[in-house]
């Protein structure tokens, strides 16, 4: 197989810091404005700036290893040379069209320096516009493919099975049945039905390796009743403490973080198995966190978090309490709910909590991964989002840190995942859904 030489932007390092040994095989080319960038993100105390650490420090302890041979290449793992490219003669440039005062441009440019040397080279950027660019001026590039998943063949977390009328006749009989299906995923939910008109929601047991059914529902949980089978599907979820990590995905008006809430509070203030509810939402996309923002923490926080509040509210008047604005101040003032921001979790062990993570589709891969690692004994980590929805630039249906949770865990017991798919809110907000 022919070595070939990727150059990768700095927006690659940003969203997965390892990303320099796994180019296996190949030559690995960082420009000097990469680093510059980098150096630049550095003080950043989100995500970004970790990364960017990250990055430096690990080039650092290859030029300390290897002094000199930097420019001219260092193998690492995996048969990889690593190579920093000094800043090409900016003045030998009649045949490339871009000026070169922007960081994107340079970094063009050294691919476009390396193709004219007879290199076969690739510039591999998260950037759609970079990538135009560099095809504009005959360089090969293409979009970063590891820590993604596919969206359009995500798995669901249920599916509907016929079956003959004697099976499901077994299954009320017996409450359980038996299941031979080697492409069943641990904890998905099957619609078993018959030709006979009969039916049955399941969950399937990848150890006993049979459908058992779904737990017995209250009346309702904080005023909240499924109200189709995605969501019954989903509550038994969230009501399950033997399984630790739950994603919910789907469009806006499903349901996703109003279930997650009330089971919530019912395992907090009703059964006391969890000491606290802890809520976060990405803050900002991409660049400064809120320290950047005026007012103390809870003041930054509040329109952040505006859209669980109002969930808050929801359940508190669906409880039919005579004065729901008194119960959502008991509750705040009870300490057992958290709102915070995902960029102050990083560094905190959390034992024993019941974690919503809303809007996880804005996250990058690393990211959730130092989130979920934070989880200690008797932690629940539950996920809500909708990859169509992404408002970070870099991230898309398949790069997200939802869509990529559920690719990576799908198979392990301890997991669960339900897409919605049925807007719930009201008649004109699932009629937006389907029409705009």
């Amino acid at each position: 197989m022919v070595r070939k030489t990727f150059i990768i932007d700095t927006n690659i390092l940003l969203h997965d810091p390892d990303a320099i040994i796994k180019f296996h095989n190949n030559d690995v080319v960082i420009p000097l404005a990469v680093l510059e960038e980098l150096d630049g993100m550095k003080r950043f105390s989100d995500e970004l700036g970790k990364n960017a650490r990250h990055v430096l420090r690990y080039i650092d302890g290859l030029k300390n290893a290897h002094p000199g041979q930097l420019a001219q290449g260092v193998s690492i793992e995996n048969d990889i040379l690593v190579k920093v490219q000094m800043d090409t003669k900016f003045a030998d440039r009649e045949a490339f069209p871009f000026s070169l005062d922007r960081s994107a441009h340079k970094i063009v440019f050294s691919a476009f320096k390396l193709k004219e040397q007879g290199v076969p080279v690739s510039l591999i950027s998260k950037d759609f516009i970079v990538r135009v660019k560099a095809e504009a001026v005959g360089i090969e590039s293409q979009d970063y493919i590891n820590l993604r998943f596919s969206y359009e063949n995500i798995y669901k977390g249920y599916r509907k099975l016929d079956m003959s009328k004697k099976n499901l006749d077994l299954f009320y009989k017996d409450g359980v049945l038996p299941i031979d299906l080697p492409d069943l995923y641990p904890n998905e939910y099957c619609l078993i039905s018959s030709k006979e008109q009969s039916s049955a929601v399941c969950k399937y047991n990848s150890q006993n390796k049979q459908l058992e059914p779904l737990l017995k529902l209250p009346r309702d949980i904080w005023g909240v009743h499924p109200l189709n089978i995605e969501q019954k599907c989903a509550l038994d979820l969230l009501l399950r403490d033997d399984i630790k990590l739950v994603t919910l995905m789907g469009p806006a008006g499903t349901g996703k973080t109003l279930l997650a809430l009330a089971v919530g509070l019912k395992k907090i203030f009703d059964d006391g198995n969890h000491k606290k509810i802890l809520v976060s939402r990405p803050i900002v996309p991409l660049g400064k966190d809120i320290g950047y923002l005026p007012g103390s923490k809870e003041e930054k926080l509040y329109h952040w978090m505006q859209p669980i509040y109002d969930n808050l509210e929801f359940l508190c008047e669906s409880t039919g309490s005579a004065n729901s604005a008194e119960t959502q101040k008991w509750i705040m003032e009870s300490k057992k709910i958290e709102m915070e921001a995902v960029t102050y979790i990083r560094g905190r062990t959390l034992p024993n909590m019941y974690i919503i993570i809303d809007e996880a589709q804005n996250l990058t891969p690393h990211e959730v991964k130092t989130i979920i690692s934070r989880a200690g004994q008797g932690t629940k980590v539950v996920l809500t989002g909708d990859p169509t929805q992404i408002d970070n630039p870099y991230l898309d249906k398949d790069s997200n840190a939802l869509t990529y949770t559920v690719g990576r865990f799908k198979e392990h017991p301890i997991y669960g995942h339900i897409f919605l798919d049925r807007t719930e809110r009201s008649e004109l907000a699932a009629l937006a859904t389907e029409m705009l």
